[in-house]
């Protein structure tokens, strides 16, 4: 993988102009934070397969992978799931829908798309259904302002922020990214708004996450991931989770959704077996043409590109009892 990212405090004085990288090169993975973590859960009291972010199966789960900023686009799969109608309100009854992550970066929308999502998540429990957004690691890489997959757009929808208590390492930055940076730091609204989703998620007998699940991952405690990322986007922890940013982490490995192996698979199954799951979901790395399973569909590898972006397909992953069954054409 491409180098890896700096530390936080060393990216303060990279990010002196606004950052808009519209390459399409994979993103390189940040740094190990060198700080300790807080302990959430003993590892040794951990049980393996159960998710504090857990949901009974219900009768139908949609997932969608990533978004990146095209509200356009995400209007569309959300409509092709039977989540929304015209006017964005929720229709979906008592679906489930499963975002993976990286609703933001490389698209002007995404802050309509946070709201979108917030609001949908409580119309949708009102209904008897679910919205369960799951934290990629391009939101994790804004909270740790590395904004080089910000368009100009985007910055300029967080204008409104009031920057009055804004704590010095933001009010260090570019004047065009300081809104962004307040609204994204850790303790700030947007990222208090992301502390409430997950890493990692369970519905029913499957897993989601944005990059993988390793079993070093479950070993370590799904729950303790979760809670530890939660502390550090409320402020209450100094620094994001060791293990959810490293290279490998949950939000950055692509170890099942790049091209498996027989290794790679061996893993998966030991993952799912000490969790007692049947499928893991994840997006991360865009497929072409479109969802594609892995490992004798024991992966799912959902995200299609379907921002403008990439311009891939509009696609999504049903999910009712074993079935799985692909949303929409390919490209």
């Amino acid at each position: 993988m491409a180098r890896r990212l700096l530390p936080c405090l060393a990216l303060l004085a990279l990010l002196a102009s606004p950052a808009c990288d519209r390459t399409k090169t994979p993103e390189p993975a940040p740094a190990q934070p060198s700080a300790s973590v807080v302990v959430a859960k003993p590892a040794e009291t951990f049980d393996a397969g159960s998710l504090a972010v857990a949901h009974a199966a219900p009768a139908r789960v949609v997932a969608i992978g990533d978004l990146h900023g095209d509200l356009e686009a995400t209007r569309k799969v959300l409509k092709l799931a039977g989540a929304i109608d015209e006017k964005d309100a929720w229709v979906g009854g008592a679906l489930v829908v499963v975002q993976t992550g990286d609703q933001i970066d490389r698209g002007d929308d995404d802050r309509k798309i946070l709201d979108l999502f917030d609001r949908l998540a409580e119309s949708a429990k009102k209904a008897g259904g679910d919205v369960i957004a799951l934290v990629g690691n391009h939101e994790l890489m804004n909270s740790a302002f590395d904004f080089r997959y910000v368009t100009p757009g985007a910055y300029v929808a967080f204008a409104d922020m009031n920057l009055q208590n804004a704590a010095p390492t933001v009010l260090a930055l570019d004047p065009a990214q300081r809104a962004r940076a307040f609204a994204f730091a850790p303790g700030g609204p947007y990222a208090r708004l992301l502390a409430h989703r997950p890493v990692v998620a369970r519905v029913g007998d499957s897993i989601f996450v944005h990059g993988g699940v390793l079993p070093k991952h479950v070993r370590y405690g799904l729950d303790r991931i979760n809670d530890e990322t939660r502390a550090w986007l409320e402020g209450r922890q100094k620094d994001p989770p060791k293990n959810v940013m490293a290279e490998d982490g949950p939000v950055w490995t692509r170890m099942y959704s790049a091209a498996p192996g027989r290794e790679e698979c061996k893993q998966l199954e030991e993952t799912l077996s000490l969790l007692n799951a049947k499928r893991l979901v994840m997006g991360h790395t865009p497929q072409k043409p479109g969802i594609q399973p892995a490992c004798d569909k024991r992966a799912w590898r959902i995200d299609t590109g379907l921002a403008k972006f990439y311009g891939g397909p509009s696609q999504a992953l049903e999910l009712r009892g074993d079935d799985a069954k692909v949303l929409g054409a390919p490209n």
